[in-house]
């Protein structure tokens, strides 16, 4: 076994809008969250290549880096971010839409602005815009070392509904 992963969801109808509410509202102070437009993507660009070795969980949970085109935003995948008074994104979140239900692509903070609950605010935040735009699921998943990004999701109302462990074949294993 060489990682471990979760996956989680989160219902509009359940959903505790105080909660998701208080989350986008402890952002206030450190930047203005909104969504992704095409002047962000080379401010996003910076910020994804500042976080590529950030990604835990091997295979099952790497990260992609994002080019121009997949930093784009369209109506099914939409990015949410916080930007600084200077417009440099402080954090991401990307998400792809299928419907009425919404796939996480990724989360990201830079390091120095991590533990301010930044993650936490921009993914509230996307539930917030997207459920506006009826999505009604909301799925996310990641790495089980990566306890920061777990408890995000679990303190905005998402359940762990699977895991799942990535295995390497030995050579011994192939005989």
């Amino acid at each position: 076994m060489v990682a471990r992963s979760w996956v989680a969801s989160l219902d509009a109808a359940s959903a505790d809008m105080d909660v998701v509410d208080r989350a986008v509202a402890r952002s206030a102070g450190h930047g203005l969250i909104r969504e992704i437009t095409d002047f962000d993507v080379e401010t996003v660009l910076e910020l994804d290549a500042a976080t590529l070795g950030d990604y835990p969980g091997g295979t099952a949970t790497s990260h992609t880096p994002l080019t121009g085109s997949t930093a784009q935003v369209s109506s099914v995948r939409r990015g949410l971010g916080i930007f600084d008074d200077k417009g440099r994104a402080l954090g991401v979140t990307y998400v792809d839409i299928d419907g009425s239900s919404a796939g996480t692509d990724f989360t990201v903070v830079l390091p120095q602005f991590r533990g301010l609950r930044l993650g936490s605010a921009v993914k509230a935040a996307c539930v917030l815009a997207l459920m506006k735009d009826g999505v009604r699921v909301f799925r996310t998943g990641g790495a089980e070392e990566n306890t920061a990004i777990l408890k995000a999701n679990q303190n905005l109302g998402y359940v762990v509904d699977g895991e799942w462990v990535t295995l390497r074949l030995t050579a011994e294993d192939r005989d």
